[in-house]
């Protein structure tokens, strides 16, 4: 079955028929259209979300990313722009294959629907003009014989008619046969004009036209074809990134996963510990013995921190949160008595806590403080290359992390050294591929960059294990609240203090606290094999080799140093991240 045989006559519902197949796909392509406008906008708005909510370049969030709460936030922000791109890219595939295409082939159904329609007018007009042609000459043929008729019989009369003349009759008879004779070549005519109408007629109905109904059905069903290949690519658009899209999701529920509260607690820790002690007792002051207010001041007793410097404020509490005094300080309560410097070597960790050079030092404070030398201590700490401005357990970490940037450019400059040597032989065996003289400048360079780095890197290596070794010492230290950093104290008056003059009886615990540690070795509680190469140059650490194995007897505290032992007894520090340690069970 086929337009042409059945529908030969439905020309009317055909053009109809297939305007409306164009005009479904052209509502179809702005469809698509309004379709990828939204995807558009709906990525769109999903990237200026995440933007928004993403952290700003060195801002207080960007630094809380350490935490797996936040960072896992981060990553949904970064998940999510990467399902925006998803959308966008939702947007351009069907832009592309489904708008584009369609639009480009529903002009070129236009074009051949109006050449198949032209056509079919034509061949209508064509058929046309031979039936008027038919109609005239059919027409005139009977116009003509009935003027022959006319003129047969007004001959008859005129013959019967006595009174007309011989030359009546015979002009009578002549008209007669001239109109008769007229009226036979029109009646041929119509007969020409009639076959070659039915001709065309036939050839109209059965053969042009059937040709041009047939031509617009296959036309309408490519058409239909494509537009259903529209329809699928309109779902297999969206299937494609499925995948991707599914990746992000899990990749949200991998982040929601991933945070960890028991690690984001250590990490706050960690962060923030400063190894400071809490403060101790408030004393008793008993004003109705009559003691001198100064003499109270200067017993034996430890100070407890900043507030037993200050005379009126000595009896209130100090509030840990937002309660300050009119003269408040940066001193916390953790703020203890100073260290000796270090050029006095470190004290036992275990008289850290009440030096007695101290207690007989306090003895000697007789003079009130002053308020203007306790304002002095507000300011805003010196940051000094050692990080002694930090608290101990922070400074420990910070040299660490500077020790490990000194070491992996120290292993570049040696890369680059090494580098330089190889093209050096390379230019000497090879003269004509360079001069090997060039290469002195850069050579020089980076072997005084070296010798710089080893510098650095013994001098941080020097001050981590003086962190490290100091102990409860360094809890102490109230170096974090001096003016210029250093590590001298001042009294409260705005006095130097000689605490860093070395003092015999501090020397003497120190003395007895080594040769007490000396005779209680720790039982070993694991082992480990080095990694890498340490010098151990600096003191209370332990040089290895790569691939020694030593016994632990210490774990890492978290400063990243690990006590360890030779089987010789040789006890020392190393770097955690230079060992692989297996701990006994």
């Amino acid at each position: 079955m086929d337009w042409g045989t059945d529908l030969w006559d439905q020309y009317d519902i055909i053009d109809k028929h297939t305007q409306s197949g164009l005009d479904l796909v052209e509502k179809y392509v702005k469809f698509v259209k309004e379709r990828t406008e939204i995807e558009q906008n709906y990525a769109k708005q999903l990237r200026n979300l995440t933007k928004k909510y993403s952290p700003k370049r060195g801002s207080k969030e960007e630094q809380e990313c350490r935490f797996s709460n936040h960072q896992s936030f981060l990553d949904i922000l970064n998940e999510m722009n990467d399902y925006a791109g998803q959308r966008e890219l939702i947007a351009e595939n069907m832009m592309m294959n489904i708008c584009i295409e369609l639009t480009k082939y529903l002009q070129e159904l236009k074009q051949e629907r109006k050449s198949h329609l032209s056509e079919a007018k034509r061949a209508q007009q064509s058929l046309e003009s031979t039936y008027k042609q038919l109609d005239s000459s059919k027409k005139r043929f009977e116009r003509e014989w009935r003027e022959a008729e006319k003129a047969a019989q007004y001959a008859e009369k005129t013959d019967l008619d006595i009174n007309a003349t011989k030359a009546d009759v015979e002009k009578a008879k002549q008209q007669a046969h001239m109109r008769s004779h007229v009226a036979e070549e029109c009646k041929n005519d119509y007969a020409a004009q009639l076959q070659k109408y039915n001709k065309e007629q036939g050839q109209f109905y059965f053969t042009d036209m059937p040709l041009i109904f047939n031509r617009l059905q296959d036309m309408d069903e490519r058409r239909v074809k494509k537009l259903a290949q529209g329809y699928v690519l309109f779902s297999d658009t969206e299937k494609h990134v499925m995948p991707i899209i599914g990746k992000c999701l899990d990749g949200i529920t991998r982040a929601g996963n991933n945070v960890n509260e028991r690690n984001d607690s250590l990490a706050l820790i960690e962060q923030h510990k400063s190894g400071f002690e809490r403060p101790g007792d408030l004393e008793f002051e008993d004003y109705s013995q009559g003691i001198n207010r100064t003499s109270s001041e200067s017993s034996l007793g430890t100070p407890k921190g900043p507030l037993d410097l200050l005379g009126k404020n000595r009896s209130k509490p100090f509030w840990l949160f937002s309660k300050k005094s009119k003269f408040s300080s940066p001193l916390t309560p953790f703020s203890t008595p100073p260290a000796p410097s270090p050029a006095n070597g470190p004290p036992s960790p275990k008289f850290g806590r009440d030096p007695l050079s101290y207690c007989l030092k306090e003895i000697n404070k007789t003079v009130k403080p002053r308020i203007s030398s306790f304002r002095t201590l507000r300011r805003t700490p010196t940051v000094t290359e050692d990080f002694g401005h930090l608290p101990p357990e922070q400074r420990r970490k910070r040299l660490q992390q500077r020790l490990e940037e000194l070491a992996k450019e120290l292993q570049k400059e040696t890369d680059q050294s090494e580098a330089l040597g190889k093209m050096k032989d390379v230019y000497e065996k090879n003269p004509q591929m360079g001069d090997p003289a060039s290469l002195a400048p850069q050579i020089n360079q980076t072997t005084q960059n070296m010798e710089r780095l080893r510098g650095e890197l013994s001098k941080y290596e020097n001050w981590l294990a003086e962190a490290g070794g100091r102990g409860e010492t360094l809890r102490h230290s109230m170096q974090s609240f001096n003016n210029n950093g250093a590590h001298d104290t001042y009294s409260p008056d705005g006095a130097h203090s000689d605490e860093g003059t070395p003092d015999p009886s501090q020397a003497i615990y120190a003395e007895f606290d080594d040769d007490f540690e000396e005779e209680e070795l720790a039982a070993p509680i694991g082992q480990c094999t080095a990694l890498y190469n340490f010098p151990g140059s600096s003191e209370g650490t332990i040089s290895m080799q790569e691939g020694e194995v030593l016994s632990v007897v210490e774990e890492d505290k978290g400063d990243g140093w690990t006590r360890v032992r030779r089987s010789n007894g040789d006890e020392g520090y190393i770097p955690t991240s230079y060992v692989s340690i297996t701990l006994s069970k």
